[in-house]
């Protein structure tokens, strides 16, 4: 089990649009193993190759229940073929933005098609979360996060409290 250290924002790394992967080779899967080691471990539903840094277009996420079986998917060159008209808002959250929450309006369902941890072609329909987490990780993967479908003032202030938890937990790591 590899786990790699989370992106915070503000890092430009974030903000980047990620390079399609030319083939799916060991350096690939080993990546996504090293992505569901870091998101499981964080605990998180998603995670996008440039939170950990790579810019990649590689992507994991498990939106399974607690009580349920864990269902992992892992895609690369994820792209969205069809969005619905219906909307739905969730409540959204990011690992390289701890402990904020805001409501995003999204397509409440989506088609994605993409290759597979095999380099299989694979096209796929998600609703409810899992919908809203395909959407929010394909947005890391074009250098856009969840808080830039807020409001500039709230974005700035999150921005603001990033900072401050960036360097509160550089103190840490030097006084350690």
């Amino acid at each position: 089990m590899t786990t790699r250290p989370i992106l915070i924002h503000p890092d430009p790394r974030l903000k980047k649009v990620c390079a399609p992967v030319a083939v799916v080779d060991d350096v690939v899967t080993d990546l996504i193993d090293d992505m569901f080691d870091t998101m499981y471990e964080a605990p998180g539903v998603g995670l996008a190759a440039p939170q950990i840094g790579v810019g990649l277009r590689v992507l994991v996420m498990d939106c399974a229940a607690k009580d349920q079986l864990p269902e992992p998917v892992a895609m690369v060159n994820p792209e969205i073929v069809e969005a619905s008209e219906a909307l739905n808002e969730h409540e959204e959250g990011c690992l390289s933005i701890p402990e904020v929450y805001a409501p995003v309006t999204r397509p409440a369902s989506v088609t994605v098609r993409y290759l597979d941890r095999n380099g299989a072609l694979i096209e796929r329909s998600f609703d409810e979360l899992w919908a809203t987490c395909v959407q929010h990780e394909i947005d890391h993967l074009n250098g856009r996060l969840f808080i830039d479908y807020l409001g500039a003032a709230r974005r700035m202030m999150i921005t603001e409290k990033m900072k401050k938890l960036k360097r509160e937990r550089a103190k840490a790591a030097s006084d350690a």
